[in-house]
């Protein structure tokens, strides 16, 4: 190590392998909020199709309101609700989410 450079000759001790110090960040990173959470999760969990067309907008007592481009989408998500139970709450190493509420919101596609 160079003087000039942050623990310099503080003895750190052997390197750390470069995939475990970015894990370490993007864990520190992640927000600790359900809703957030279920964000960061939500496309992956449910697909480019799925998350083009609706959003998770907000979280209340394991309840996810997922805001749709249109009452088409919001009826054809609930229908689908369980499957998406199942693949969010899978990401999210837990059953956090216990139901979603589909709302439209017809500004959404603008955001």
């Amino acid at each position: 190590m160079s003087p000039g450079r942050p623990g310099a000759g503080r003895g750190s001790g052997a390197p750390r392998r470069i995939a475990l110090a970015v894990e370490e960040l993007i864990s520190q990173a992640e927000p600790q909020t359900v809703l957030a959470r279920v964000q960061t999760h939500w496309a992956p969990a449910c697909g480019p199709e799925v998350a083009e067309r609706a959003r998770p907008v907000a979280e209340r007592e394991g309840t996810v309101t997922v805001a749709c481009t249109s009452a088409t989408w919001a009826q054809e998500l609930d229908l689908m609700q369980m499957e998406l139970l199942r693949r969010v709450n899978e990401r999210l190493e837990s059953p956090v989410i216990s139901a979603f509420r589909f709302i439209v919101d017809g500004d959404l596609h603008k955001r």
